[in-house]
């Protein structure tokens, strides 16, 4: 049980290499103050909260795209414009992990109550609005705390919320990938839930990068500042099929299915950025399905 909680990347400095195109300093100074103050106007987003929760959705949403943008990235949506299939019904959604970007990516897509692991509730304001999104957070180091989270992840589920969780547990560079973790799963199959996988991809123009991704001796400030630096930074949130309750007897089987799905969406028609000791330059591509 430890080794299957406490997973690590072999994704490390190397990963993150190439001399993408870049924008100006005074873009970069632009993006970052404009970031900041989108930011600081999350805090405005409490306000939301009075609203019907079709608008108070809406609203969280659009902030979470303008964070984005202010950061000089494109978001791309491919498949279902919403993790819930049938609204009111909860649903696990299992994506990989890559960049400090991923929540708000996931979030610019539809609001959801996302799984993260501690340190990201002391970042500065982000972290105060992620926690107010009733974000989980979990000591990954302390199984102690695994039963009381999937319970209170199960509990979501069946009151009819979204659920998020990283499902390899740890961030990869983009290029490589983790086996799913299977201890979260069991919230679903003990709320009778379906499980919709879903994969994170950055690119820059017609090929894969690394840039945006946090692993290795980065530091926060370290990836908010590569990102504010690239041109053409797009995240791609490919939305796929969800996984019925009852296709699996166990959460191994479970998070096995949605690893296979999400392992099927790669693309022939991306190139892997260049990079300098890149670990993962074997691994093959394989044509799109969806």
């Amino acid at each position: 049980m430890s080794h299957a909680w406490m997973p690590s990347s072999p994704c490390g400095d190397g990963c993150v290499g190439g001399t993408p195109a870049e924008v100006g300093t005074l873009r970069q100074v632009w993006r970052a103050v404009t970031a900041v103050t989108a930011i600081l106007c999350g805090v405005m987003i409490a306000l939301a909260l009075l609203l019907p929760n079709k608008q108070r959705e809406s609203a969280i949403r659009l902030w979470f795209h303008a964070v984005l943008r202010a950061f000089g990235v494109r978001l791309q949506v491919h498949g279902a414009r919403k993790f819930q299939e049938i609204p009111k019904r909860g649903v696990l959604v299992a994506s990989n992990h890559v960049s400090w970007l991923d929540e708000l990516a996931i979030d610019a897509v539809q609001p959801i109550r996302l799984v993260a692991k501690k340190d990201i509730k002391s970042w500065p304001v982000l972290g105060k609005i992620i926690t107010a999104a009733g974000t989980v957070y979990l000591d990954r180091e302390n199984l102690r705390e695994l039963p009381q989270a999937v319970s209170e992840l199960t509990t979501s589920l069946r009151n009819g919320s979204a659920v998020g969780i990283h499902a390899e547990g740890t961030t990869w560079c983009g290029l490589a990938s983790g086996h799913y973790k299977p201890a979260l799963f069991q919230a679903a199959l003990d709320a009778g839930v379906p499980v919709r996988p879903i994969v994170l991809r950055y690119r820059i123009g017609d090929h894969l990068s690394t840039q945006p991704a946090f692993i290795g001796s980065d530091t926060l400030v370290d990836s908010i500042r590569r990102v504010l630096k690239v041109r053409g930074l797009v995240v791609e949130v490919h939305v796929l099929d969800e996984i019925a309750p009852g296709r699996a007897e166990n959460r191994r089987e479970l998070a096995k299915l949605a690893e296979e799905q999400s392992n099927r969406l790669t693309s022939t028609e991306l190139e892997i950025a260049p990079s300098t000791g890149d670990t993962h330059r074997a691994r093959s591509i394989t044509p799109l399905v969806a």
